[in-house]
This record gives structure tokens, C-alpha cells and sequence, in this order.
């Protein structure tokens, strides 16, 4: 027997998809309601405004992001494979269009037009991220497993910064091989060669 849907999550779930497609400003309440199946009386009772729609679904989108990355430890610690498998795990998103494009950096992208309490959580989701990573480049460069020519948060801005904008290029283009084109100098030049 199927598991009964979850309406909050399949409403948080319609609007990762508008908002993936079209922004922040690309959906309005009655769009979820028809791909959701319920009417928009029934959004609002969840989620009383589209800015506590948004902050739920990026707050969660963080929490995924913190839980995500734990698992991605837990079975590949070493930090040349954890970026191969961050990078990897995007290639493979955009090429099957399961997640075309990271919502936070999408939402970033419009940060100036966000309402405060969604800008917030999108800075909140990019500070994690930050961190997460400069803390697998400081331990590889410790370890000698990566070479970096700057600070190791630098590195993971500029990482960072990286993977965001392939995911745009490969989106501009409509060539999902693009991210890996352009995520591959980055880690050459982070992962040095073996022997």
C-alpha cells in the first residue's frame, strides 16, 4: 500500500519546482494548488504567506543540506573524494534533471528582491555551506591530499562559487555536460595527480 502524501510536502515540493523554474516571483499560490490537487485556501492554512512558504522550504532545504553532507562523511572521508562526490552528485542531479539547479543559489541570485525573512535563510544555507566546505579543504590541505593556493575559506568560496555558476552555464547552454566541463580544471587544480 502506498504511503499517503503529505499535502505541506507535496506544496514544499511544487514550489521547489516553480521556484527552480522561474524564481522567486515565478508561481503564485493558485499554480501549486492545481499541481497539487487542493485548492489555495488549503496552501494558506500550511503556510500562511508565500515568505513562510519559501523560509519553510528553504529551512528544510538547509537541514537536507546538513544531513546530506553528514552521510557523505560517514562514507567517503577523505576530502580530494568528499569534493569529487559534492561535484558529482550535482553532475548527476542536472543530467537527469532531478535537480537542475541548487534553489538556494537560485534564490541568491535574486537576493535583492527577497523579502528579509527568505534572504536570511538563503544567507543561512550559503554560510553552511561555506563552512562545510572550507572545513574538507583545511583538512585536506593539512593532510597534503589538496593543493590550494589561497586560504582554505577562499578555496571554498571560490569552490563554491564554481559549482554555482557551472550549474548556470550548463542551464544558459542547455548542455548538462557543461557543469562537468567546467567543475573538472577546479578539482584538477584542487587534487593533485597520484605519483
Amino acid at each position: 500500500m502506498d504511503k499517503p502524501s503529505n499535502t505541506a510536502d507535496d506544496i514544499l515540493a511544487a514550489a521547489q519546482t516553480f521556484i527552480v523554474a522561474g524564481g522567486y516571483n515565478g508561481f503564485s499560490y493558485a499554480d501549486i494548488a492545481e499541481v497539487v490537487g487542493i485548492r489555495k485556501a488549503s496552501i494558506h492554512h500550511h503556510f500562511p504567506s508565500k515568505v513562510d512558504l519559501v523560509q519553510t522550504l528553504v529551512r528544510r532545504y538547509l537541514e537536507n543540506a546538513v544531513t546530506g553532507m553528514a552521510e557523505i562523511e560517514r562514507n567517503v572521508p577523505e576530502p580530494p573524494e568528499l569534493l569529487r562526490t559534492y561535484a558529482g552528485f550535482w553532475a548527476r542531479c542536472i543530467e537527469d534533471a532531478s535537480r537542475p539547479f541548487c534553489v538556494c543559489a537560485l534564490l541568491a541570485s535574486e537576493l535583492p528582491a527577497l523579502p528579509p525573512e527568505v534572504a536570511v535563510e538563503v544567507r543561512a544555507y550559503f554560510q553552511f555551506l561555506s563552512g562545510w566546505l572550507t572545513g574538507v579543504i583545511e583538512r585536506g590541505a593539512g593532510q597534503g591530499t589538496l593543493t590550494i593556493s589561497a586560504a582554505p575559506r577562499v578555496e571554498a568560496e571560490a569552490f563554491m562559487a564554481t559549482v554555482h555558476g557551472a550549474m548556470l552555464s550548463a542551464r544558459a547552454y542547455g548542455n548538462t555536460a557543461a557543469f562537468a566541463t567546467i567543475m573538472a580544471p577546479t578539482l584538477q587544480k584542487l587534487i593533485p595527480e597520484a605519483g
